[in-house]
Formats: structure tokens, sequence, C-alpha cells
């Protein structure tokens, strides 16, 4: 396709070694261009998008139908997009904003905000916010969980496809032998995404001395790193680690739709941020969401107005379990002490609730399925954008 096409949307993406924002950014490009719209996508740090797309070679290359640019390019060349997207409040360049005003239409210009769980999100969702100086309106479009919301992004096709790998054993297994994996039957299979954890050692030390096996999944990265050096030994690809009950392979970077599998073909998934924080709650399986910290614990107003509405329609005492495990996680005391716990100590409350936390993974997974998709909410806006 011609870079010349002007695109209907136009995503600005400016973070530093952050996979999530790009996660979120690519994956919401790469399902708009699936529905038959053109987006573009803008990126500074391109180290990290090749990571996830490999094949994006340089700036100007086209891979699933996004046109993909590097955000050092002159934005003055391109024409501005029907719908232009400012990913969390990333501020788009100057010279972006006066191409944006010199158009006879200008375009609809939004700020796609971090997800959130808190009540607020509904009534500031497409709220404008004129520019100071430039004839341009920005509006605020909150991703959430409810209607009232941009909802949360979710391709057509993804829940059945979910649906038909999970119930197909044989395909699960082929999937994790061509990452390098084969699962001891009847262990815990937990998958283990994080920013990193002080408490980690603790947590594996007790699952090597559990009464289950659990088999721990651990994408290449990070807390492969990590959880070498707590188990004082080296991880790769390809060559299990046994510590008494618990066994632990590394899988390979994985793309997102592999991801995607890994998520599927696990019990229990330790995520983080947001790109992998709503794949988990796609794959229908009990989660563990290490939020991103904030000062002041300020994410913790998040994290509980998360699960208070998560854990809504779950048993009280799976959903305190669920709760006393998350906020451990995330190195946040219990009020009621005014003391952390750690997530060794906070596990055994935890695992002999998770078959209810399954099962109700898996209604809350068909009640957001109720909602509109991100997607969905972004196309209505170009449409309209299209008749003004």
């Amino acid at each position: 396709m011609p870079a010349s096409v002007r695109p209907d949307f136009e995503i600005f993406c400016r973070v530093v070694d952050n996979y999530g924002d790009i996660g979120v950014c690519w994956r919401l490009a790469r399902d708009l261009a699936a529905r038959g719209l053109r987006p573009r996508l803008w990126v500074d740090d391109w180290a990290t998008l090749l990571r996830l797309c490999p094949q994006a070679g340089s700036s100007g290359a086209w891979v699933s139908g996004v046109e993909l640019c590097h955000w050092e390019d002159d934005f003055r060349a391109l024409q501005p997009g029907m719908v232009v997207i400012e990913a969390f409040a990333c501020e788009l360049p100057a010279a972006q904003l006066e191409a944006m005003a010199a158009l006879p239409v200008a375009p609809a210009w939004l700020n796609l905000e971090y997800l959130s769980a808190e009540s607020w999100v509904a009534d500031c969702h497409l709220l404008a916010s004129p520019h100071p100086r430039l004839a341009l309106q920005k509006r605020f479009c909150f991703p959430g969980f409810e209607p009232r919301t941009g909802g949360l992004l979710r391709e057509p096709g993804l829940l059945a496809a979910r649906t038909a790998f999970q119930g197909d054993a044989r395909a699960r297994e082929e999937w994790l032998a061509a990452q390098g994996i084969a699962l001891i039957p009847g262990a815990l299979a937990v998958s283990l995404f994080a920013y990193g954890h002080p408490q980690l050692s603790s947590l594996l030390g007790c699952w090597a001395d559990g009464e289950r096996a659990v088999e721990l999944l651990i994408p290449a990265g990070r807390m492969a790193v990590d959880a070498a050096a707590a188990l004082g030994s080296v991880l790769q690809p390809g060559v299990p680690l046994q510590r008494k009950a618990l066994r632990v392979q590394v899988l390979p970077f994985l793309s997102q739709d592999d991801y995607d599998r890994l998520l599927w073909s696990c019990d229990l998934n330790f995520v983080r941020g947001e790109d992998s924080f709503v794949r988990a709650q796609w794959a229908a399986r009990p989660f563990v969401w290490q939020i991103y910290a904030q000062q002041a614990d300020a994410h913790r107003v998040k994290l509980e107005a998360f699960l208070q509405r998560y854990t809504a329609m779950l048993d009280d005492d799976a959903a305190a379990a669920l709760r006393a495990f998350a906020l451990a996680w995330n190195g946040l005391p219990d009020k009621a002490t005014a003391m952390p716990q750690s997530p060794a100590v906070a596990w055994p409350g935890l695992a002999p609730a998770l078959p209810r936390a399954s099962a109700h993974a898996a209604l809350w997974c068909e009640h957001l399925a109720t909602l509109p998709d991100l997607c969905a909410t972004l196309a209505q806006i170009h449409k309209a954008a299209v008749k003004s």
C-alpha cells in the first residue's frame, strides 16, 4: 500500500523500553488493519518494536497492513490521519499539530488513556478539551470494563480461537512442544511475566516445597534472569530446571499471538501492566496482576478498583484469597494490619481457591465479551469523522 494514502488512523506511541505501551499500540494497529482500516503507527523505540515485530525492518515498512514509522522522521512529509491517536498522553509533535490544524477539516484527535476500572472513567470517556492556540479539539478515550467506556482490545475471532485451542489437548501439546516445552502430567502450569519481584525467591521456594508439582513457564527476558538468580542456576530455553516439586522452563521470546497461546495453556498466569493484563482476561484462566507501581502507592486505588469489580461474583473465601495474594504480589500492605504480606505466605490461601477462581475467570470473560471492544469504538469515531 503506498505511503501517500491518507491513513484512517494515525497512532503515536512515545515510550522508553516499555513493552506494554508499544505492545498495546501494535496490537491496536493490527486489529484496526484486520478490520479493513488503514493505520499508521509512530514509535520512538524502534528496537522494542523490532522485538515485537521483527518484520518491521526500517521506518516506512508495511507489516500486517500497518504502516510503521519512526518518531524521528519528518511528520510534515505525511498527511495526518482521519483519526489521530495520542497514546498514553505522549504529546503530539508541534509539526503534527500544525499539519492537523491546516487541514480543511481537522482530524478527530484522541488521547488514548491507560486502562482503569475506577468508577469515574465512564463519566470522563470522550470528554473534549480545546487546544489553547489551534482550532483543534482533543477527546479522551478511556478503555474500560463497562458499556460507557471505550471497552477492551478484542479482535474478532479471538475467543473462538481460544476456545478451540483450549478444547484440543493435542493442539496445546504441539504448541508447547514447538517452544521446547513438555508439561508434567497433573502439574499446575503457571506462566510468569512481571516487572521483577524482590520476594520471587521465597515464592519459588514455597512452590518447590509444596505437595503439588508446579510447572513454571517463563518467557525469555527479565523474569527468566531473576528466576535464575533466585535459584542460583542458569536458565535457558529447552533446558528444564528441577527443584523438588518445582520445575522451571524458559521459553524463547514470544510474538503477541504466541504469548496468547501461552496464557491459554496455563492454569494460572502472572501478568503485568496493561497488554498482558487484558490478554489474561481473554484467556479465561485465573491470573495475578502486577500493576505498574506509582509514588505514594497511588496504584493501589487502581488495583483495588479492579479487584472489587473482578471479584464481585466470586464467593467470599476465594475473593479474599485472590485479593490477599494480589496485594502481596504488589507489595501492598493489608489495611487491617498495615503490614505487607509476602506472596509465599499468601500462596497457601490462594492455591485451594484456584478451581473456583478458574470457573469464575470463564464467567468474567463471558461478561466482558458482551461489552463493545475498543476497536469497534474507534471505528465508530472514524465513521463520524468521515461523515464530517
